[in-house]
């Protein structure tokens, strides 16, 4: 069987393992059982090209596991399950560890870690246990000997027994001293274990790097830090710019046989700081009880996004180091330990064809359609893939196994395809040269990504531009949203923006229709007279006027007495104005030099819409006259809406993003990169939402 023979086979089988999760295997399938996961294991370990997710991986050991301790006279010598670690890669010599390096077991919910602290508790007799907790890492794993206060040894934790030499790439993180005043501290000899990592924005800025040279980016930091560890030249290693956080000493040698200068896991964590070695001193927490762990981890996982770095998980450890050595270990793993596992953040599933979307703009978007998937707490079953570009460069096919990936709960995306499954039946992904909807020609301007219907009669853009004026943030049409948008539209009773003023004409039909009594009627006419009434900047925010969104929506308003004086701006004049660039220049002058869009401009003044700007000499004055403000994360006090109206009644001006105009930064709770952003401006002037209010004076 040649190598795509056998991943053929391998693919066949992990399908197959993947659906017997909570069932079971038999005794005739298990051998093929220890056989994928020996596969999965080289592919991960070995040539640092994993072709399933952590998390499947995950699934499929602990099926391993639950058969064999069910079935103990079924365990051979060779099962996975029967020794430390993983393969060792022939590239580089081998060293044995000082002390061998286990596996944590795993835990991914309360029950798991509740359980663990039952079996603590029972073996060691106490009623309750200190633990500390302490990110899990997603890097790779090392072990570093420090002899005399010099670094002698760097390597990889191989099969738990013994690991590859790596000692000249591990010279190259600078995060890891070359010596540490060991003598201080009375330790001739110390063997550190740790993770090597690549930070998110060192992994983004290397991927770039890879891109630009005609290579493909990797899938992961994980990933990206692995393979930097088994890199021939120490020179390539030095450019990924890899970090490193230490967090377990394994062995210490003392001078003279003098007893070891800790007696806890947080003590190690400290002495390691101490010793100038970047161990998780902050991050780490020592608490008193399960609950207080289980409550820990939780919110760490909240807020996993917000570090620089990827972490997996969580690590429980019992604090005293002598109830550590009472509770011992198993062949596998040690028993005063666990990890809690967070939701899988990626995972595989089959690419089973491309739906084509098109905008209220015109855009149309290619959407992959998956074979679901249960991801990060919800079920992904659809995923845009952007536009003819992205496809291109992911190498996706109808048929292919991709990788996916779902961070910070935002909408997933694929990480890449999965070739080496690739089984011969695959088809490629040819976009369409006409709209899929009116079938008009589709047009893509130079240096633009997108593929645009550029008919403005395209029923779906005419639906999408619908479902957008009526939303919230524009003229906020309660009771027809978008599903009541299509029903009128594929009725007949709505074909335009203009016609939703003239529904009252179809009452009849409407009141005859399930679900519109008199009650749901009277609302939806009250909603759209209300609307008639809204401010100048919702209506142009309405227009969906490409890339004018709601801050440049009021510095349009503010800009002019009447909504059609656009119609004699030029390109120039509109570059005058705050926040609007070329790009938005063009757009907006576009719009207002195409008849149709005077024409249903016009038709909506005479229906009784707001076309003057009646604010426009209130937002002239006031204490907060010509400063400008940008908010950040979220209020406690106010609405977002709410302060910023505040703002522009006092005269100040609301921005879309953070530049050298920036007066005030306005920072809530979970604050984003505007944040990071302002602190590098020193004319900004950061304020909390408390400052805001004694800034405007409103009282509570």
């Amino acid at each position: 069987m040649n190598l795509s023979e056998q991943s053929m086979a391998m693919q066949a089988s992990t399908a197959y393992f993947l659906k017997q999760i909570g069932i079971g295997v038999s005794r005739s399938e298990l051998d093929q059982l220890k056989a994928v996961l020996q596969f999965h294991e080289h592919r991960y370990y070995v040539l640092d090209s994993p072709l399933l997710a952590d998390g499947e991986y995950d699934q499929l050991y602990h099926l391993l596991v639950a058969t064999e301790t069910a079935n103990p006279s079924w365990v051979t010598p060779d099962s996975p399950t029967q020794r430390v670690g993983n393969s060792l890669n022939q590239g580089f010599e081998t060293m044995a560890h000082w002390v061998p390096m286990l596996s944590l077991d795993n835990s991914y919910n309360a029950a798991d870690l509740n359980d663990f602290d039952r079996k603590v508790r029972e073996l060691s007799g106490l009623e309750s246990i200190e633990y500390c907790v302490e990110p899990k890492f997603d890097g790779a794993s090392i072990s570093l000997i420090y002899e005399n206060g010099l670094l002698q040894r760097g390597t990889t934790r191989g099969d738990g027994v013994a690991g590859e030499d790596i000692t000249q790439n591990i010279k190259q993180i600078r995060s890891i001293p070359l010596s540490a005043p060991l003598a201080s501290r009375g330790i001739a000899q110390v063997e550190i274990r740790g993770e090597i990592i690549m930070r998110k924005d060192a992994f983004e800025a290397f991927n770039r790097k890879l891109v630009a040279q005609g290579n493909n980016a990797l899938a992961n930091p994980r990933n990206a830090a692995s393979g930097s560890l088994r890199m021939k030249d120490p020179k390539e290693v030095a450019e990924r710019n890899l970090d490193a956080f230490l967090y377990h000493i394994s062995y210490i040698g003392t001078a003279d046989g003098e007893p070891s200068p800790v007696d806890t896991h947080s003590g190690i964590l400290e002495l390691l700081w101490e010793l100038g070695f970047k161990s998780p001193k902050e991050e780490k927490k020592v608490v008193q009880g399960i609950q207080a762990v289980i409550d820990y981890c939780l919110a760490f996982e909240a807020k996993r996004d917000e570090l620089p770095y990827e972490i997996d998980g969580m690590v429980v450890k019992v604090n005293l180091l002598a109830l550590q050595e009472r509770l011992g270990m198993t062949s596998h793993h040690p028993r005063w330990a666990i990890a809690f596992k967070f939701k899988a953040r990626q995972a595989t599933t089959t690419l089973l064809g491309i739906e084509y979307q098109v905008g209220r703009t015109g855009a149309v978007t290619p959407v992959a359609k998956l074979a679901p998937v249960y991801l990060a707490g919800v079920t992904v079953s659809s995923i845009s893939v952007h536009n003819e570009e992205y496809i291109r460069e992911k190498d996706l096919r109808v048929g292919d196994m991709v990788l996916i990936e779902r961070a910070g709960d935002v909408i997933p995306q694929i990480v890449k395809s999965l070739p080496e499954w690739r089984r011969g039946t695959e088809i490629p992904i040819v976009f369409p040269i006409d709209c899929p909807v009116c079938k008009s020609p589709l047009f893509k301007a130079e240096g633009d990504a997108v593929w645009r219907c550029i008919n403005i009669e395209c029923e779906a853009q005419v639906v999408e531009k619908m479902i957008h004026f009526v939303s919230k943030d524009a003229m906020d049409i309660k009771s027809l949203g978008e599903a009541n948008i299509r029903k009128f539209y594929e009725l007949g009773l709505l074909k335009d923006i203009p016609g939703i003023y003239r529904l009252a004409e179809k009452e009849a039909a409407i009141s005859s229709m399930e679900g519109f009594g008199k009650k749901s009627v009277d609302n939806l006419f009250t909603a759209i007279a209300a609307s008639k009434q809204q401010p100048l900047y919702r209506l142009i925010y309405a227009l969906g006027i490409r890339f004018v969104g709601e801050t440049t929506a009021k510095t349009l308003a503010n800009s002019v007495n009447h909504l059609l004086d656009f119609v004699e701006s030029s390109e120039e004049s509109l570059l005058l104005l705050e926040d609007v660039g070329v790009k938005v220049a063009k757009s907006i002058h576009e719009f207002f030099s195409n008849a149709q869009n005077i024409n249903m401009l016009s038709e909506l003044e005479t229906l009784g819409l707001q076309l003057v700007n009646t604010k426009k000499e209130q937002v002239a004055t006031g204490a907060l006259k010509g400063q400008t403000f940008l908010f950040t994360g979220v209020l406690s006090k106010l609405k977002r809406s709410d302060a910023e109206a505040s703002v522009e009644a006092a005269g100040g001006i609301i921005l879309s993003g953070v530049s050298s105009k920036l007066n005030y930064l306005v920072v809530g709770e979970e604050a984003g990169t505007k944040l990071e952003k302002a602190k590098k401006i020193n004319s900004v002037k950061i304020i909390s939402e408390e400052e805001l209010i004694q800034l405007l004076t409103i009282q509570e």
